[in-house]
């Protein structure tokens, strides 16, 4: 199999499959997530660095929040999971794909 040549900002990824970018860096978190080596870390200069992805990174990425969307509670049940505060979790993000809400926080454990 010939190795990736190319990757994807996560920024990018976000507009490119219409979902909202908090929740990607929420999925990004776990590398577990995303198939081993789809998903790097790119390091640009800033402390932070960048989360990239390969474009089977991109179709994992896709698989997943799929698949979470078919879990009871969903999306929001995965937020929770991954300790994210469930006050700011609006209960539209189950069902739509376009609904952008800004202003996850990750709760103190």
């Amino acid at each position: 199999m010939a190795r990736p040549t190319h990757v994807y900002t996560i920024e990018y990824v976000a507009t490119l499959i219409s979902e909202n970018l908090e929740l990607i860096e929420e999925v990004a978190r776990n590398s577990d997530n995303i198939d081993y080596g789809e998903m790097i870390h790119a390091y640009d200069g800033t402390e932070e660095g960048v989360t990239t992805f390969t474009e089977r990174g991109v179709e994992s990425l896709k698989e997943f929040l799929a698949d979470v969307r078919t879990w009871e509670c969903g999306v929001r049940q995965f937020l929770v999971d991954e300790q994210c505060d469930p006050e700011v979790i609006k209960p539209s993000w189950q069902t739509s794909r376009n609904h952008k809400p800004r202003g996850l926080r990750r709760m103190d454990t």
